[in-house]
C-alpha cells in the first residue's frame, strides 16, 4: 500500500471506536465417564481469584500494515499456553461469537469462542499457564446454575447445545474415544455429552445407522471385558 493510502486508511479508521477481541475455550474431557470442562483460576484483575474458561486476547497490529493474528491461530496458540497442549493433539473447533455490551468490565470486548475436546489419556499433560493460578478439570454437572467469571457459564451452555446439535450427525466424539472404540465406551461419550442415558438397545441401533451412513466403520480386533470380547469400531476420515 502506497504512503497517501496508508494515511488515508488511518485517518478513515481513526473516529470509529475498536473493541478489543478475544478467543475463550470450552475445554472438554471424560473423567470416570463424566464430561468435565477444564477451568482456571484467575490470577489476577478483573475476577480475580475467581474460575473461569481459559483464553486471551487477539494479538493484533496497527490495523493497516500489521493486522495481527488470524483467529483460529490464536485460538491453537491460546490452547497451547494455557494447557500445554498442542493444537493437533484436540478437536479444536470454533462454535459461536459474543459481544453483549459489558461483558467485560475493562472495556468492549468481543469473545470468539472454541470448543476443545480432549481424549482423557491426555489429561495427565495439562498444565496451568498464562494468568491462572491453577488449572483443574470440573464436572460439568456441577457448574450448572453456577457462576464463572465474565460470562462464561453462558458461553458453556452455549458450547454443550452446539455440540449435542452435531453429536449425531458427525465424528464430533471422535476426540473423546481411543482410536478404536467399542460400542459401550462409545454410548458413554454421548450419555455425557447429551447429559442424559442412552438406552442400549436403541444405541446400538444408532451405531448400525451410523455405520450404514459412512460414518464409523468396523475395526480390526476386539476389546476383553470381564464377559467376552468386545467388536471395535472407528470413525472414518472424512
Amino acid at each position: 500500500m502506497r504512503a497517501p493510502d496508508v494515511l488515508r486508511a488511518r485517518q478513515s479508521l481513526a473516529p470509529h471506536a475498536r473493541p478489543a477481541v478475544a478467543v475463550d475455550l470450552v475445554i472438554l474431557t471424560l473423567v470416570d465417564g463424566a464430561l468435565h470442562v477444564l477451568l482456571i483460576r484467575r490470577g489476577e484483575a478483573p475476577f480475580e481469584g475467581h474460575l473461569a474458561l481459559p483464553g486471551g486476547f487477539l494479538r493484533v497490529g496497527d490495523g493497516v500494515e500489521d493486522q495481527g493474528e488470524d483467529l483460529d491461530l490464536a485460538a491453537a496458540r491460546e490452547l497451547q499456553e494455557e494447557t500445554g497442549l498442542a493444537p493437533g493433539d484436540v478437536l479444536l473447533e470454533q462454535f459461536a461469537t459474543f459481544g453483549r455490551p459489558g461483558r467485560d468490565p475493562r472495556m468492549r470486548v468481543l469473545s470468539v469462542a472454541y470448543y476443545a475436546l480432549v481424549r482423557p489419556e491426555l489429561c495427565p499433560r495439562v498444565r496451568a499457564g498464562g494468568d491462572a493460578e491453577e488449572t483443574f478439570w470440573a464436572p460439568v454437572a456441577d457448574l450448572v446454575g453456577s457462576t464463572l467469571a465474565f460470562d462464561h457459564g453462558h458461553i458453556l451452555q452455549v458450547a454443550l447445545a452446539r455440540m449435542r446439535d452435531k453429536l449425531d450427525t458427525s465424528a464430533l466424539a471422535f476426540s473423546l474415544v481411543p482410536e478404536r472404540f467399542t460400542i459401550p465406551e462409545l454410548r458413554t461419550v454421548f450419555s455425557a455429552v447429551k447429559g442424559e442415558a442412552q438406552d442400549p438397545g436403541n444405541f446400538r441401533r444408532k451405531v448400525k445407522r451410523l455405520v450404514e451412513d459412512g460414518v464409523l466403520e468396523p475395526a480390526p480386533g476386539v476389546r476383553r471385558t470381564a464377559s467376552k470380547p468386545a467388536a471395535l469400531y472407528r470413525f472414518r476420515a472424512s
